[in-house]
């Protein structure tokens, strides 16, 4: 009885050994996809708001903060031109923020504060690219509140700055 368990087992390990490195191979990481030409080409941006709800009494500012603040660390940057029209861009940044996390544990909640960054190409409308950072809604200081939403926008506009420095699809 031992033998022949013995040999089932062989001849299990046996057929499974042969499709060892093929499951390797599927699991290696497959190369990166070109970018859309439009993201690293463009010079002309347009920001759109498409607004959202903040939640009440955690965040400072107003609908517009988030518009404004990023609009300010856009400009700042220096790398667009920001124009007044999306007819007259090259890309549209479009900047929005949500509410949509809740985290319920042990009897008390942690609400995320969810931007959400499309960029959008002006002719075909067609969205190219989507960036989400999050910012926790802490209990506590309204600073700390506001350091976390500030730190969640420029960490924002860092992953775009990070995008943008990607090359551009290849014209094939």
């Amino acid at each position: 009885m031992l033998k022949v368990r013995f040999a089932v087992a062989s001849l299990g390990f046996a057929m499974i050994l042969p499709t060892v490195p093929a499951l390797w191979a599927q699991t290696a990481e497959a190369p990166a996809a070109p970018l859309p030409s439009q993201i690293v080409t463009a010079k002309r941006v347009f920001i759109s708001n498409a607004g959202g709800e903040l939640y009440p009494g955690f965040w400072s500012g107003g609908p517009s903060r988030t518009y404004n603040e990023f609009y300010a660390a856009i400009k700042s940057w220096g790398r667009y031109e920001l124009v007044a029209a999306p007819a007259d861009a090259d890309l549209v940044l479009q900047i929005s923020y949500a509410d949509p996390i809740m985290l319920v544990a042990s009897g008390s909640s942690v609400n995320f504060l969810q931007f959400r960054l499309e960029l959008i190409d002006p002719k075909t409308h067609i969205v190219l690219w989507t960036i989400n950072e999050q910012a926790k809604a802490m209990g506590g200081l309204q600073k700390g509140r506001d350091k976390e939403f500030e730190g969640a926008l420029n960490k924002l506009v860092d992953d775009l700055k990070a995008l943008t420095a990607q090359p551009a699809a290849a014209a094939k």
